[in-house]
């Protein structure tokens, strides 16, 4: 088969775009399709619309040099990578209709000795169904569901498992599970991310594939429903959480996670209702989770419901609306739901700051809440709410807060900021780690 030389990333946005840009910088003639057209124009003009660490230097380069271009439409290319949005349906159904959609534009610029790779995290099957459509678009080509190896069109599934505000280097370093339809397809699929991939390549079959990466999310819910569930149990019997956590995580295999006002973002918050839907008999620990989880922001309300006065009009800073710290991503974010709840609760005002977006979210749009700066935000309110721990918040001075009553779901100013220096008592082990530690400082010197 012919090099790959030209590879089209359809979806540039939160994995699209960096995948481009990962896919530029080796060298290769990338072609970025959106059927947005604003962001088109932006990523031409060497622009994102994302924020992502050093993302943006970097489209700047590739679009500079000619090696990334963007389209509305899909054009014809080497290799076709499949980044679109998989969300659910409002009855918690998965919705693949995007991934149709992607598959449909590309059918007619398909040729011999393509490479067809799904990335978006799908409900297992779904690369065969993508694959079938294709084979029924373009009956003069063969693709593997029918032809196996002797296929023109060769197809696989591959996810990216990234963490947002580490994407460029997770996307390098992380491992990769490859499932091709054929030998063939994971082979030239193998090929291709070994571009760019540091990390090993393993090949598996499509479902297999589509299943780790739903596990991955659903995994981490669990653990997350977890956390969440010891800090209720922590609140009925007042104690602090984060302490307990942290005494906890000192055995060697324990490992718990943080507690928070929910789950969101387009994976974990939506991923195990993929496995939920594919096994609903088998799966009463992942069901679980996502009801705790999906239920903390309610529990965050009446516990601000808690503080308010009912004799006068209230204002509540809001600080964080995204769904994890140091990003502008709010899609699924526990802080929008826990600010929309708000806006139901009469006789109050409700103030919003996210440091990394310019305006509300539009599920905010006309509910009543201002959006703010997080001092200013501050300084107008009588309760404050922190429900992202952004690194901008970490530098509030206590002084804003001391006459405020404090709502922490983050645990930053309760006990990060709060911890007692004399509450540990040195051990030998510390000790002897200390004089090891003195003795290489010696050494280097």
């Amino acid at each position: 088969m012919a090099e790959i030389k030209t590879v089209s990333v359809i979806g540039m946005g939160y994995i699209g775009l960096p995948t481009c840009a990962i896919f530029a910088s080796r060298g290769l003639d990338v072609i970025g399709v959106d059927i947005n057209e604003a962001v088109v124009a932006k990523v031409n003009r060497g622009e994102i619309h994302i924020i992502e660490p050093d993302l943006d230097g970097l489209i700047q380069k590739v679009v500079a040099n000619g090696k990334l271009k963007a389209f509305s439409t899909p054009q014809p290319a080497d290799a076709y990578i499949i980044a679109v949005p998989t969300p659910i349906t409002p009855d918690r159904k998965p919705d693949v209709s995007y991934v149709l959609a992607a598959a449909r534009s590309i059918a007619p610029v398909l040729k011999r000795d393509d490479l067809v790779v799904l990335e978006s995290t799908s409900p297992v099957g779904t690369t065969r169904v993508m694959t079938a459509l294709l084979a029924e678009l373009r009956p003069d080509l063969k693709f593997p569901v029918a032809h196996g190896e002797e296929a023109d069109v060769l197809v696989a599934y591959s996810p990216e498992r990234v963490l947002p505000g580490k994407v460029l280097t997770e996307l390098i370093n992380n491992d990769r599970s490859i499932g091709g339809l054929s030998r063939k397809s994971s082979e030239r699929t193998a090929a291709l991310y070994s571009s760019f991939v540091a990390g090993d390549l393993f090949i598996t079959q499509a479902e297999s594939a589509e299943l780790v990466k739903l596990t991955e999310n659903a995994f981490r819910d669990v653990n997350i429903a977890f956390a969440n569930e010891l800090a209720a149990v922590c609140q009925d019997l007042s104690l602090n959480v984060w302490e307990v956590i942290d005494l906890a995580n000192r055995h060697p295999r324990v490992n718990i996670l943080q507690p928070s006002p929910g789950v969101g973002g387009h994976c974990i918050a939506i991923d195990p209702y993929f496995i939920i839907d594919a096994a609903p008999n088998n799966t009463r620990l992942i069901s679980s989770a996502r009801r705790i989880n999906s239920e903390r922001p309610l529990s965050v309300v009446r516990d601000i419901e808690a503080l308010l006065d009912p004799t006068r009009k209230q204002t509540i800073a809001c600080l964080g609306l995204s769904f994890k710290p140091n990003i502008d991503d709010m899609r699924e974010s526990p802080a929008v739901e826990v600010v929309k709840l708000l806006s139901k609760i009469p006789n109050i005002k409700i103030v919003a700051a996210e440091p990394n977006a310019r305006q509300l979210p539009h599920e905010l749009e006309g509910s009543g809440v201002m959006f703010t700066d997080a001092l200013s935000a501050i300084d107008q309110s009588d309760i404050v709410v922190l429900l992202v721990d952004h690194r901008q918040f970490n530098l509030i001075d206590p002084e804003a807060l001391k006459d405020k009553k404090l709502v922490d779901t983050r645990g930053l100013w309760t006990w990060r900021k709060a911890r007692k220096p004399d509450a540990r008592i040195e051990g030998k082990k510390s000790e002897m780690e200390r004089s090891q530690s003195l003795a290489r400082t010696g050494e280097a010197a």
